[in-house]
């Protein structure tokens, strides 16, 4: 049962405008922003939405690896192609942008990937897709993040998180949403279970020793200083089969860096001699037209008939429910929607001190 106080969408989502545009984004894009992070906890995807506003955001603008006006520059362009720079401003923001794009080609040509470089931080990767997936469109897009993940039988940490997500339109309610990353967590999660005063559980998270790592402060650290990695899908080594999991991590870091020219593996690691500095990140965006195939009502009706049927199979014993990529975002959903997103202590008092530190006029429900 929910214990943590809540705060209603439109004051959440205006007070992170509003400090968003204290530190100097613009109001429109300072929109997107706000929107992209109050997405994920409408989704219950509490990593990358309030409990990173400050860190991932406001912290690296502060710090001047993050430029809050975002200038894109076009470098290349097709008809169904283009390649972004985003000249380390707000990634949100660059990304909404060359999802617009890839959309408005798909819509002309029935297919197009659109690619960013010199980004940042694009919060949760299905908010992309799902640009696409509300005009009927399949949208896949991933990115390269700041080194985590040990290639199988490696303990350097050597790629990102790296999410490969696909969303698929749906005659349901809600679309098909597969948005995961390609670690077996995600540091995002280990920086949840920080600030919850939780361990990380055994297995996701391997020391120089070769050996699991559980306490979360310490792993934060040592992710940082690379002396931990985050395992790969499937866990250390080949017996759970962790190599496909750095298999699919290293498809997503060349997609991100190599059709766009972009940064790559340690290059990405926001640190030169000892100081930090832009990111520097890539991403790639995939929009597919299902009316250039055969209609988008059969796709839909074809895609709900696989999904219902896979709920529908036989369960486990003891388990009550089979669910499909997406399903359980949209329940999260529908519990919050009139609630307002759940907040912790620690999100509570950064909220606080940013507000008492821009001066905005916001009275919290917690307090």
């Amino acid at each position: 049962m929910e214990t943590r106080p809540y705060i209603p969408w439109d004051m959440v989502g205006g007070f992170m405008k509003d400090t968003f545009m204290a530190v100097g984004v613009p109001e429109g894009d300072a929109m997107i922003c706000a929107d992209v992070l109050m997405e994920s906890d409408r989704r219950g995807i509490e990593s990358h939405g309030c409990n990173r506003f400050k860190p991932i955001y406001i912290d690296r603008i502060n710090d001047g690896i993050q430029n809050p006006v975002t200038k894109i520059d076009t470098l290349k362009e097709t008809a169904t192609t283009a390649v972004l720079d985003a000249n380390d401003g707000m990634g949100m923001v660059a990304s909404h942008k060359a999802m617009e794009m890839a959309i408005e080609k798909a819509k002309k040509y029935g297919m197009a990937m659109i690619t960013v470089r010199n980004s940042t931080h694009y919060g949760i990767a299905g908010y992309w897709s799902s640009m696409a997936t509300n005009e009927n469109m399949i949208g896949i897009t991933g990115t390269n993040a700041r080194p985590s993940i040990a290639p199988t039988f490696g303990v350097e940490n050597m790629l990102g998180t790296n999410p490969l997500t696909v969303g698929f339109p749906t005659d349901e309610d809600f679309p098909f949403m597969l948005d995961c990353a390609t670690s077996i967590t995600q540091r995002g999660k280990i920086e949840y279970y920080a600030r919850s005063g939780m361990d990380t559980p055994a297995g996701m998270v391997i020391g120089q020793d070769g050996k699991p790592m559980t306490d979360s402060n310490k792993i934060l650290k040592d992710l940082t200083a690379g002396t931990a990695a985050l395992a790969p899908l499937g866990g250390i080594g080949e017996e759970l089969a962790g190599y496909k999991g750095y298999g699919y991590a290293t498809v997503v870091e060349v997609l991100s860096a190599a059709l766009q020219a972009g940064n790559f593996l340690k290059s990405l690691n926001g640190l030169e001699a000892g100081k930090k500095v832009p990111y520097h990140l890539g991403h790639f965006f995939i929009v597919i037209d299902t009316e250039a195939f055969m209609g988008a009502d059969t796709f839909k009706k074809i895609t709900g008939d696989i999904l219902r049927d896979l709920r529908a199979s036989k369960k486990a014993p003891g388990e009550d429910r089979i669910y499909t990529a997406g399903e359980k975002e949209y329940l999260v959903w529908l519990e919050r929607k009139d609630k307002g997103v759940p907040v912790g202590e620690a999100v509570q008092k950064e909220f606080i001190t940013m507000r008492d530190q821009y001066s905005l006029d916001y009275k919290f429900p917690f307090e």
